[in-house]
């Protein structure tokens, strides 16, 4: 006795899609493959145009943070109906404010100012600058940057006329360790406008200063135009008279990303007289990538939209060839919906197996960047990635499991859209039309 085939456990809907999705010598099938190759590209752009991005924002935000906190404290006045800030007296009284939140893990009191620089060479032309200034406090900046690992050459030492420079600075500069500098501050200015032109008129020498270590902090903006004294020397080079007079503070907390929250609960602990910026604010690079990042993302999934496009054609050309098939499945008690899910099943596989091949060929795009930029490197001579513009050695990566889920999640939903059309159409057919024209 014969044994009965085994009846397969797969819904009838999924079982039929699998069978119309067999692979044949046919038309139908070249477009089915072209329609999963077109997501396939689509979802590995996605990847990794995304994962650099994300790459670009992580590397950057650890450059700035390595030199700069999360938050900046300053006390301003309205002048002219517009903000001015204002230094700011008995900054200790402010700093136990600001460090009573529980958020707050570090704050460091700092001088700003713009000043003339001027190179003492032994031979040979001085060199002038305007870099700003930064009095800081060595112990309190430790908790709130990274600047003593940032020291490329000599020391983090401030003592007496000590000085940093970034890197840039001193090679532009034609700067060394030990080397000596003349500085000339707005309070110099301000003498000699005092005594121009009267009997008693004298010369006000700059200041000077030894420097005693450079620092790399991985970006131009301050590796060319910072300079970095103690807190006391920059008070009295910039004429700040009160010792408990600063510019602002500093502020590091726990997660970076609730800096916003953190600086209105701040804001309401000091008062009207105070201002909170966050690091976004006060950095137009890092809020550039953070757009640019979400503009790309929504740009590029304009890529899986044409892709999903020819998953319709394949659909409808599908449906034109099987339209006898359609009519005998309706004739013999098939729903409408069961012929909708049918093609939408269709359509899922596709997309599915797309997006797959996509995620494997993005990932492995994404693994192997560097190794490609070496490549066209060596091929054309071209440098695709230079160094000297984007300040990174190696073009950086990350890949965060939620822009995945989201690429792949978006793209799915495009997919099935795109297929509802011709599904629901294929759906709708009569089957005595649909019989009688074949």
């Amino acid at each position: 006795m014969s044994s009965l085939p085994r009846m397969s456990k797969l819904p009838f809907e999924l079982l039929l899609a699998l069978r119309y999705l067999r692979p044949k010598r046919s038309f139908v099938s070249i477009i089915t493959l072209i329609s999963i190759m077109g997501v396939m590209l689509g979802v590995a752009v996605l990847i990794i145009v995304i994962s650099v991005m994300s790459g670009f924002d992580a590397e950057l935000r650890e450059k700035v943070f390595g030199f700069t906190a999360h938050l900046r404290v300053v006390k301003y006045e309205v002048v002219d109906g517009e903000l001015t800030d204002r230094t700011m007296p008995d900054y200790a009284t402010v700093i136990s404010v600001v460090a009573s939140n529980k958020n707050v893990i570090g704050v460091s009191p700092n001088v700003l100012g713009q000043v003339m620089l001027e190179t003492q060479p032994t031979n040979g032309q001085a060199l002038l600058r305007a870099p700003m200034v930064r009095g800081i406090d060595s112990a309190a900046e430790a908790t709130v940057s990274h600047l003593a690992s940032n020291i490329v050459s000599g020391e983090l030492d401030l003592s007496g006329r000590g000085l940093l420079i970034g890197e840039k600075m001193s090679r532009f500069m034609k700067l060394r360790v030990g080397d000596r500098v003349s500085i000339l501050s707005e309070r110099h200015l301000r003498k000699m406008r005092a005594t121009a032109g009267k009997a008693g008129e004298t010369q006000i020498p700059p200041d000077e200063f030894v420097v005693h270590g450079v620092f790399d902090a991985g970006l131009d903006t301050f590796n060319s135009d910072v300079v970095i004294m103690s807190l006391e020397r920059a008070q009295t080079m910039l004429g700040l008279e009160d010792a408990d007079e600063i510019s602002g503070l500093t502020v590091a907390i726990r997660d970076p990303y609730q800096a916003g929250r953190v600086a209105h609960e701040l804001e309401d602990a000091l008062g009207k007289d105070f201002a909170v910026t966050t690091w976004l604010q006060d950095s137009p690079m890092m809020q550039a990538v953070v757009v640019e990042k979400n503009m790309m993302l929504y740009i590029l999934f304009f890529i899986v939209l044409v892709a999903a496009f020819g998953i319709t054609c394949t659909l409808i050309t599908f449906i034109m060839m099987k339209t006898r098939e359609i009519g005998l499945m309706k004739a013999i008690g098939a729903t409408n919906s069961q012929i909708m899910r049918v093609f939408l099943a269709q359509s899922l596989i596709v997309s599915v197996l797309g997006i797959l091949a996509g995620f494997g060929l993005g990932l492995l795009a994404v693994s192997y960047r560097n190794e490609f930029l070496g490549f066209m490197r060596s091929a054309t001579g071209a440098q695709l990635f230079p160094a000297e513009i984007y300040q990174f050695t190696q073009l950086p990566a990350l890949i965060i499991p939620s822009d995945l889920l989201i690429i792949g999640g978006g793209s799915l939903v495009i997919c099935l859209l795109a297929a509802a059309f011709p599904a629901r159409h294929a759906s709708k057919l009569n089957p005595v039309e649909a019989l009688r024209h074949e």
